[in-house]
């Protein structure tokens, strides 16, 4: 089912802990980390955790908050400012990048999960990219093969079809600064802090090592509210 990028953006918080702006409700918002540090042990350490979430997302968050206080911007959804995030502050982009992204990354995992998606999200991944194999490794590419710091993820575009992208920094495909814009369903941090105490300078067994916590059944929630 084709979309238009205004739907799109809609969709973009759907199935995420994020929560919505509202009457009475603030915009932004530091949700807890829908499990315990160490219950992606092994794959991702609790040291890892704890530090990523605590300090790297804590302080994206603080700044966030900082960086729009006392602006238009303040009370709106952090999602709503990414369809124009390049005539922003160069904080709010990084910031709220780093805030939407971690909050997405968190709830792409759980305990016990990987495996193989199922059902709907598997037919599409099959007829953008040929198998669910196929699609690992290009994923897996664009996530090794990113320089320097940044993301790798799983988006659908304005027709509705899959795509594999990476994005630098704390840039991600809602963005009107990204080549390919679309709405992501799964997205892995290649940041350095994401794995270097466990894996050190060996992205690749972190991003080979990730496929074991994905939350399937949550991307595929996502993947879903896209075909609406």
């Amino acid at each position: 089912m084709s979309m238009n990028m205004t739907g799109l953006i809609g969709l973009a918080a759907i199935g995420l802990a994020a929560a919505a702006s509202g009457q009475g409700a603030p915009a932004l918002v530091f949700e807890p980390l829908p499990y315990a540090y160490d219950a992606l042990e092994p794959y991702i350490d609790a040291q890892t955790m704890e530090i990523h979430y605590s300090k790297h997302h804590q302080a994206y968050f603080n700044n966030l908050v900082k960086a729009v206080a006392g602006t238009a911007m303040e009370g709106k959804a952090v999602e709503a400012l990414f369809p124009e995030i390049s005539k922003l502050p160069v904080a709010v982009r990084n910031n709220g990048g780093g805030h939407w992204n971690h909050t997405f990354f968190w709830n792409s995992m759980a305990p016990n999960a990987g495996g193989t998606p199922e059902g709907a999200l598997l037919a599409a991944i099959e007829k953008s990219f040929g198998s669910f194999d196929e699609f690992k490794k290009q994923f897996e590419a664009a996530a090794v093969g990113r320089f320097g710091s940044g993301w790798a993820w799983l988006a659908v575009d304005a027709n509705g079809s899959l795509f594999v992208s990476s994005t630098p920094n704390q840039d991600n495909p809602l963005m009107d600064v990204v080549e390919k814009r679309g709405t992501p369903i799964l997205g892995v941090d290649v940041w350095e802090h994401a794995y270097y105490l466990k894996y050190q300078n060996l992205r690749a067994s972190y991003v080979s090592a990730f496929w074991n916590v994905v939350n399937w059944p949550e991307v595929a929630k996502r993947y879903a509210a896209t075909q609406q």
